[in-house]
């Protein structure tokens, strides 16, 4: 399986990290060694000083499908999430200067974190979830995906189009401002609406 991660989907985020608005879906590839496992702490890797949290909804492919319709891409998921891509900061930095591919900052061992998973039944819509995180009990990120430049099922056309959609494959769908350095110690609790969604420590 793989994981899907699309980048730049929330307007606030764009512009706390100075980047550009992109004309279409930014994409990039995680692994599932990047997965971290259940239960697991995340061990703040040795290569970088500046490793960020950015907290993302999930969903997670149901079917195989590829060039999917917009209005055929519901059929393709029946659970929502909510995860972290860990960003290592300075290296994702120093690569894009270099115009260089971003998996060593992103891909990374561990830097994916998977949450608990709720049924589409129970989501009154999928285009209008809030979600947020909390560091040591402090909301850190809050989210709505009502405010996506790109919705999930035209995500999952964006993409289809690229590669060949797998049943297990996750999709992160990007994040929204308040991203922030992790430090040993930290504890970090996402949510959608009011209901915990992980619970993970930092070492």
């Amino acid at each position: 399986m793989k994981l899907i991660c699309i980048g730049r989907n929330y307007t606030e985020h764009i512009k706390e990290l100075e980047n550009e608005r992109p004309k279409d879906p930014v994409i990039f590839i995680k692994p599932d060694t990047a997965i971290l496992l259940k239960k697991q702490p995340f061990f703040i890797p040795d290569f970088s000083h500046d490793v960020h949290h950015e907290v993302e909804i999930l969903v997670k492919i149901n079917r195989v499908g590829k060039h999917i319709d917009r209005k055929f891409s519901h059929k393709y998921y029946e659970e929502i999430g909510l995860g972290i891509d860990f960003t290592a900061r300075d290296l994702q930095s120093q690569l894009k200067e270099k115009g260089l591919p971003w998996e060593k900052a992103k891909s990374f061992d561990g830097a994916a974190v998977i949450g608990n998973w709720l049924s589409v039944k129970d989501i009154e819509d999928v285009n209008a979830i809030e979600f947020s995180l909390k560091k040591n009990d402090k909301i850190v990120q809050i989210g709505n995906t009502s405010h996506m430049l790109w919705k999930i099922d035209e995500i999952i056309e964006y993409v289809s189009k690229y590669f060949t959609l797998k049943i297990g494959d996750i999709i992160f769908t990007g994040t929204p401002a308040g991203v922030g350095k992790v430090v040993a110690n930290d504890t970090l609790k996402g949510f959608i609406e009011n209901k915990e969604m992980f619970s993970i420590t930092v070492k």
